[in-house]
């Protein structure tokens, strides 16, 4: 059996994650296990990290959050705190998303460059200013 690579899991407010894994499920053609959509709809702080919990399972993993504060960067931040094999990246955006699912078998720390770099590289402007 191949390694199937790293877990990934968009935890966001609203639709937000089920529109970006729309968006990479189309473009990349990966299924739906590289990348786990988690929506806070009706979901307090704690019952947000049930289900993260659940989601995440026991190997490696990186959590994408819309926010960097707020119940879903928080509670990414606590699902990491004590684990080497798992990372939180804020500010989420589909280029990442799209670079995780294609890349995700990388060692998390050459991966978590990686995304980092090219979700910040995507952000421009038209026409430039100054």
């Amino acid at each position: 059996m191949s390694d199937p690579g790293h877990r990934g899991v968009v935890v966001s407010h609203g639709e937000l994650a089920r529109g970006l894994l729309s968006a990479v499920q189309r473009i990349a053609g990966v299924d739906e296990s590289v990348l786990i959509g988690l929506s806070n709809d009706g979901l307090g702080p704690d019952a947000i990290r049930r289900r993260l919990d659940e989601v995440l399972g026991e190997g490696p993993a990186v959590i994408f959050s819309d926010l960097p504060e707020g119940s879903c960067g928080l509670v990414g931040r606590k699902a990491c705190l004590g684990r080497v094999d798992r990372l939180l990246i804020t500010g989420v955006n589909l280029p990442m998303l799209l670079d995780f699912a294609l890349h995700n078998h990388l060692p998390l720390d050459q991966l978590a460059t990686r995304l980092l770099e090219r979700g910040r590289a995507s952000i421009t402007l038209f026409p430039e200013v100054g």
